[in-house]
C-alpha cells in the first residue's frame, strides 16, 4: 500500500500557558511531535507531510529532518482546512492523518486499522469510553454502520449518549479524500472546517467507513494542558516499565522509574527507584542500578554495578566494574573489567584499567590508567591550563599517594608511586617515587593571630 502520512501539528495550545507550541512539550524526554514521527517513519510512508503554524519556525528547527516535509496552516480554521493544507503534496494511493499531540498512539494500531483501507472504503480509528465529554461521537444506524461523526458541541442529547467516540484519527484514499476537503463547509457551532464532516460525504458517495477500535484510551488520548501531559508521561512510563520487565528486568518500584530514549537490556537486571534511562542506554546481563541514579547514552557490560545517587553520561562500564555512591562518569569515560569508581570520583575522557581503583574524591580527566593502578583520595589531575587540555598516562600497577596533583601533560611508568599531597609536574620512570612536597617546618610556640 503506498502511504502519505499527515500529521496535524499547528495549533497554538492556549490551555498550556506557555509560549513553546503544544507538539513541542516532551513526553519522556522528547517533544509530543517527535514520538507521532517515530509512529510514522515505522510505517514506511511515501511521504510524512507536517502541518505546522503557530511556532512553525521552532517546529521546523527542532524536528527538521530529511523524511519530513512541512507546510504552513496560516489561519487556523479547521481540522479540514489543516489537511487541506498538504493536498498539494499528496502524491500516494492513500492518506492517513495523525496529530501531533497524541504522542502514545502505536504502530500496531494504525497497522491494524490500515487493513481496512481499500479503494471502496475509508478507515476510522474510534475508543470506546465512559465519559466521552469533548469528543465526537460515531453516529451508527440501526445495523451498527457508520454514518457520521458529530462534534460535542453540535451533538444532540441522544448523540451525546453514545459512548464511542472519534479519534481523529482516519485513513483513506487520495482522490476522495481531496474530494470531500473541497467540499467542506463551516456551518457549525465553531465555525471552522471539520475534518470529520467527511464521513457522512463518504457514506453518501457509496463508500464503506470501517472502523477500529483503540484497546487503550490512554495511546490516543491527546495533551491539551500539563494536566494531560502529565498524565500521558505517566501511562508512557508504565508501559516503557512493562515492557522491561517482560525482557526480564526487575524493576523494585515500577512507578519509580523513567525512561527517556532507547533502553535496550539483558537479562536478570536489577533496577532500584528513582532511576532515570536517557537517549541510548544497553544494559548487558545482571547489571545491578542502584537508586536516585541518572544514566544517559551509556553501556553497562555484564555484571556492573551502579550504586545510589551516581550520573553517568556517554560512559562505558565493564564487566563487573562497579561505580558509586555518588560517582560522576562524564562523556568518554571506560571502566575496564573490575575497575572500580567510589564515592565523589568524577571521570572524563578517562579509561580505567582493569582492576583499576579509584575509591574516594577525586578527579581524573583526559587520562589513560593502567591495570591495576590505585588512585588515592583527593588525587586530581590538572588537565586543562585555561587553553588546552592535556592527557595524563599511568602505567600498570602504579599507585598514586592521597591528596596528590597531576599536571599534565605527563606519564608514570609502570609499578610508579608518588608520595602523599605530592605535585608532580614531570614524568614519573617505572618503579619510581616521585615526592613533590614542601619540608614540613615546626615553629615551637607560635602564637595564633587573635581578633583585633
Amino acid at each position: 500500500m503506498s502511504l502519505d502520512i499527515v500529521i496535524l501539528a499547528a495549533g497554538q495550545g492556549t490551555r498550556m500557558r506557555s509560549a513553546l507550541p503544544k507538539v513541542l512539550h516532551p513526553i519522556a524526554g522528547q517533544p509530543m511531535l517527535a514520538h507521532v514521527l517515530q509512529t510514522a517513519r515505522s510505517l514506511k510512508p511515501s511521504s510524512i507531510q507536517v502541518v505546522v503554524g503557530h511556532g512553525a519556525d521552532l517546529v521546523r528547527e527542532q524536528l527538521a529532518a530529511d523524511d519530513v516535509s512541512f507546510v504552513v496552516q496560516k489561519e487556523q480554521l479547521g481540522t479540514g482546512h489543516a489537511v487541506a493544507q498538504a493536498i498539494p503534496h499528496l502524491k500516494a494511493q492513500n492518506t492517513l492523518v495523525l496529530y501531533g499531540d497524541v504522542p502514545l498512539i502505536e504502530s500496531a494500531t494504525l497497522e491494524s486499522m490500515l487493513k481496512h483501507l481499500t479503494a471502496d472504503s475509508m478507515t476510522l480509528l474510534t475508543v470506546n469510553l465512559v465519559n466521552p465529554a469533548g469528543y465526537g461521537r460515531i453516529v451508527r444506524n440501526s445495523t451498527g454502520v457508520v454514518q457520521a461523526i458529530v462534534e460535542h458541541k453540535d451533538a444532540t442529547p441522544d448523540q451525546l449518549k453514545i459512548c464511542e467516540g472519534n479519534t481523529g484519527i482516519l485513513a483513506a484514499p487520495r482522490e476522495q479524500l481531496i474530494d470531500w476537503l473541497g467540499r467542506l463547509s463551516n456551518s457549525n457551532a465553531q465555525g471552522e472546517y471539520y475534518l470529520t464532516d467527511i464521513i457522512a460525504m463518504a457514506v453518501a458517495d457509496g463508500l464503506c467507513v470501517a472502523t477500529e477500535t483503540a484497546t487503550d484510551a490512554m495511546d490516543v488520548q491527546g495533551a491539551n494542558d500539563r494536566q494531560q501531559l502529565s498524565e500521558l508521561e505517566r501511562h508512557y512510563q508504565q508501559r516503557a516499565a512493562r515492557r522491561l520487565m517482560a525482557q526480564g528486568v526487575t524493576l523494585l518500584d515500577p512507578a519509580r522509574f523513567d525512561v527517556r530514549g532507547e533502553v535496550s537490556v539483558g537479562r536478570d537486571v536489577l533496577i532500584d527507584v528513582n532511576v532515570i534511562l536517557e537517549g541510548r542506554v544497553e544494559i548487558a546481563d545482571n547489571v545491578s542500578i542502584g537508586p536516585n541514579c541518572v544514566i544517559k547514552d551509556s553501556i553497562l557490560r555484564a555484571g556492573a554495578v551502579i550504586k545510589a545517587n551516581s550520573h553517568l553520561e556517554g560512559a562505558d562500564v565493564g564487566e563487573g566494574a562497579d561505580c558509586g555512591p555518588f560517582a560522576r562518569l562524564r562523556p568518554g569515560t571506560v571502566l575496564a573489567a573490575r575497575a572500580h569508581v567510589g564515592n565523589f570520583v568524577e571521570l572524563k575522557n578517562t579509561r580505567l584499567g582493569e582492576a583499576a581503583k579509584a575509591g574516594h574524591l577525586t578527579y581524573l580527566g583526559d587520562s589513560d590508567i593502567g591495570a591495576r593502578t590505585n588512585i588515592g583520595a583527593g588525587t586530581i589531575t590538572c588537565n586543562y591550563d585555561g587553553a588546552n587540555k592535556f592527557k595524563t598516562v599511568m602505567g600498570d600497577d602504579v599507585f598514586i599517594g592521597s591528596n596528590s596533583s597531576l599536571v599534565a601533560p605527563l606519564s608514570l611508568g609502570d609499578g610508579a608511586t608518588t608520595g602523599a599531597g605530592s605535585t608532580i609536574t614531570t614524568d614519573v620512570p617505572a618503579q619510581a617515587l616521585a615526592v613533590g612536597r614542601g619540608r614540613q617546618r615546626i615553629l615551637e610556640n607560635w602564637a595564633r593571630p587573635k581578633k583585633l
